[in-house]
């Protein structure tokens, strides 16, 4: 008997199909987790190595089911004759548990379907059927030439062992689709970068470790008092998302352009500066935010002082101890908020900031419904390029005056008489002060839900526990996972929080359902730091 037989080959062909198909079906968190990292393969696995990241424990259980189920079902039906195609009704069977299962628990951050997500997806589609095909070809010729009849029912069952390889297929699937859009992305930014070079703009960068996209957003109502401002929309802060905003707008249309600049590694900066050419730049503040990638505060400073190099005209520095160490050494004309430009008599409330702004020998008094008396010193870096560019401060006021919130980022929402603080976005440290600040600035009871700070490298501890003790006296502190918390709680517990008052579930569905039973109207509750999955990756 022949093993390559026509027959032979359309049973492969079915069994590829039915492996592949299902296995994709278990496959989409892992999909959406390798874009939200952007397709790092790196951060992917430093989110599945995560311990309070069920993933790899959920497909090792998917695994388990797949071996014994294919298993049981070939050995229960030999009676019928070969019943290696009976062992493959364990994938629809698991498969579809596991998916419906898993969309219970989705990632905070949904997937979009772009372009290039829809290629990786293709790609991985392929790379699994090839792999499965290798497999479903490779056991049945084992089972072939040993020629027992038990071999041969139980053929397929070792495809189970793929859904534990599903990260490493998607990997593999990962490198092929980046052999092209690696290039064509580099392609992509370089016609931004020749359309930004020959626009008449005035171009701004804004980067800085906190406040990035709130300055961002509060330079772009200033300085539409007088310009036609282009800004890059929510937090597009790398390469692709500035060519995204340049290449999607007519730069003809606009006087200013203003970006915002991120890093997670010293050149990031450097190399959106090349991109942009910034006539004007803008150092919001530093802080050890990102610590774990940089390995060191010094470092983060140097990544952040990057933009003054890359900056023609001149800059604007906040006030903080690391941001001023660039001062001296700034090779443009550089100012410092706070100085020229500077704010006094800060009076936050639960509705709104107030404060007198002064510009050289004026002074007017700014209202704005953004919350926090941070918010104040944000004003006054943005006011501060304003002035460097001339503006009045009249101009400089209306503008202030008309900035709305930021989404997540102490942006309040009212229901049924509870007010929700949605910090979700805030990762640093100072913004984490400065939200616990906010919140006992409203009446009622005070609850807080947190997982802690993030991406702070050997500060992580320390840091959280600084956190946790700013948390002591609060009504109510829900800490929401595993590692960072028990740092959040022993600060706690050391400033003489009440143990009664704080509790700790293991996902934010479940601090939400704690919420529901408990909070009442005229409470108000901060969710603080609520990130994305893969965030701290």
């Amino acid at each position: 008997m022949e093993l390559f037989t026509v027959p032979h080959i359309l049973e492969w062909i079915a069994t590829t199909v039915v492996v592949t198909a299902f296995l994709y079906l278990s496959s989409f968190k892992l999909l959406s987790g390798l874009q939200q990292t952007g397709y790092s393969v790196k951060r992917m696995f430093g989110w599945l190595g995560r311990r309070d990241n069920l993933v790899i424990s959920s497909l090792e259980l998917l695994t388990f089911m797949l071996l014994l189920a294919s298993a049981v079902f070939a050995v229960c039906f030999s009676f019928v004759g070969d019943s290696a195609a009976i062992s493959l009704a364990a994938y629809p069977i698991f498969c579809i548990a596991y998916y419906l299962s898993d969309r219970k628990y989705a990632l905070k951050v949904k997937t979009v379907r772009t372009a290039r997500y829809l290629r990786l997806c293709g790609a991985y589609a392929f790379v699994l059927t090839v792999s499965v095909a290798i497999g479903t070809v490779g056991y049945y010729a084992i089972a072939f030439y040993i020629g027992h009849p038990l071999v041969s029912c139980l053929r397929y069952v070792l495809l189970s062992l793929y859904a534990i390889a599903l990260p490493v297929i998607l990997s593999v699937a990962n490198f092929f689709d980046r052999l092209y859009e690696v290039p064509r992305n580099k392609r992509y930014a370089r016609k931004a970068e020749r359309a930004l070079a020959e626009a008449k703009l005035i171009k701004i960068g804004v980067t800085g470790s906190y406040g990035k996209t709130t300055v961002k957003n509060m330079l772009c109502s200033v300085l539409s008092e007088k310009y036609r401002v282009l800004v890059t929309p929510a937090s597009y802060n790398t390469p692709l998302g500035i060519a995204r905003c340049v290449n999607r707008n007519d730069l003809s249309a606009y006087d200013v352009f203003i970006a915002e600049m991120g890093a997670r590694h010293t050149g990031d900066i450097a190399e959106l500066c090349d991109m942009v050419k910034p006539d004007y730049s803008v150092i919001t503040g530093i802080c050890p935010q990102h610590l774990q990638s940089f390995g060191s505060v010094q470092a983060i400073v140097e990544a952040k002082g990057e933009i003054l190099y890359g900056t023609t005209k001149g800059a604007v520095l906040g006030e903080d101890e690391y941001t001023l160490t660039l001062y001296d050494t700034s090779p443009v004309e550089t100012l410092i908020a706070g100085h020229e430009v500077r704010v006094s008599d800060v009076r936050a409330t639960a509705n709104g900031t107030e404060f007198v702004l002064r510009v050289e020998d004026e002074s007017r008094t700014v209202r704005t419904r953004l919350l926090g008396a941070h918010t104040a010193q944000n004003m006054c870096v943005a006011a501060t390029l304003a002035y460097f560019l001339d503006f009045t401060i009249d101009e400089i006021v209306r503008g202030l005056e008309k900035v709305d919130f930021v989404p997540h980022r102490l942006q309040p929402i009212y229901s049924g008489g509870v007010t929700i603080l949605d910090d979700s976005y805030n990762a640093n440290v100072n913004g984490a002060a400065a939200a616990v600040e906010t919140l006992k600035l409203f009446s009622g009871r005070h609850f807080v839900v947190t997982p802690g700070l993030v991406e702070l490298g050997i500060l992580e501890q320390k840091e959280n526990e600084k956190l946790g003790g700013r948390l002591a006296g609060l009504d109510r502190v829900i800490l929401v996972g595993d590692t960072l918390v028990k740092s959040v709680k022993k600060g706690y517990d050391e400033a003489g929080g009440k143990g009664e008052a704080l509790t700790i579930v293991p996902t934010l569905d479940d601090a939400q359902a704690l919420l529901a039973q408990e909070v009442s109207p005229g409470d108000t509750v901060l969710f603080l730091n609520d990130l994305p999955d893969i965030y701290n990756v």
